[in-house]
């Protein structure tokens, strides 16, 4: 894909990986960056950087639980400025705790804002690239979308399903000259990750970094992009002795079960 001169709406754009992408395509030619999340100050924050890099920002400051919202939102962001060419699928959230400390008010915010929240957008998004006919989709999903994790459960089963989603989007969405790629981290070092407990072993990556393998990633047209040597090690061990990953993964978990079941009940 040429980035060059597009207009690209990233969410999640306030923090973390998704403000790296967003300042990553800046850096890269694209003409204008609608920048979506929560938290108004941090965008306008991402906007001033990206404006600093030769780039129109513009912010959309929307919860993503709240799809009327969210179609007004996008129906008068695409009429005042245009198509957009590439959405970036970046906002998402984690709560870390064995299953069976496991709060459904946590289980339920996590997928809905990384899987619920992903699909009201796309599908707005995805109709109106499909009467263009053209566009990408980048849905961000993570390692623990191949490689689930203990203490993740919910999470993993979140990223598990963008993979899923995205498969299926890709193969849909193909005939209307729309692409769907996967971005697949490893463990980010952002300001979500440093409230959970990392697991042993794990050399944490940089939100750059994981831009800058979704600008290679699109440019090479790859449908799938792993970030990092942990992850193709991750997923090659997965695919050849799964059984023995799985107790690498146990003991590098990140704390045992009593200290688990005493910091679960801290949060």
């Amino acid at each position: 894909m040429n980035i060059q001169g597009k207009t690209v709406l990233v969410t999640g754009a306030s923090r973390g990986i998704g403000r790296a992408i967003a300042l990553e395509l800046a850096k890269h030619g694209a003409k204008r960056l609608l920048l979506l999340a929560r938290d108004h100050q941090r965008l306008g924050d991402s906007a001033k950087e990206v404006e600093a890099l030769g780039a129109e920002s513009i912010i959309l400051p929307l919860d993503l639980s709240r799809p009327v919202e969210v179609n007004i939102a996008i129906a008068q962001t695409w009429r005042d400025y245009g198509p957009i060419h590439l959405l970036v699928n970046c906002a998402g959230i984690a709560h870390q705790t064995p299953f069976l400390q496991s709060r459904l008010a946590h289980v339920q915010e996590e997928i809905g804002v990384n899987l619920v929240g992903m699909y009201t957008l796309t599908h707005l998004i995805a109709r109106r690239m499909v009467a263009q006919r053209q566009g990408t989709i980048v849905n961000v999903s993570s390692l623990m979308g191949k490689v689930a994790a203990p203490t993740m459960a919910t999470y993993s089963a979140t990223k598990f399903a963008i993979v899923g989603f995205t498969q299926a989007l890709r193969s849909e969405l193909a005939g209307h000259n729309i692409r769907v790629v996967a971005l697949l981290p490893s463990l980010t070092d952002t300001d979500m990750t440093r409230n959970l407990i990392w697991f042993r072993w794990v050399i944490p990556t940089t939100p750059q970094r994981v831009a800058q393998a979704l600008i290679t990633g699109l440019q090479k047209d790859s449908p799938e992009i792993l970030v990092g040597w942990q992850s193709h090690l991750a997923v090659w061990a997965n695919r050849i002795a799964p059984r023995l990953l799985e107790k690498v993964l146990r003991l590098a978990a990140p704390l045992p079960e009593t200290r688990l079941r005493f910091y679960s009940k801290l949060r």
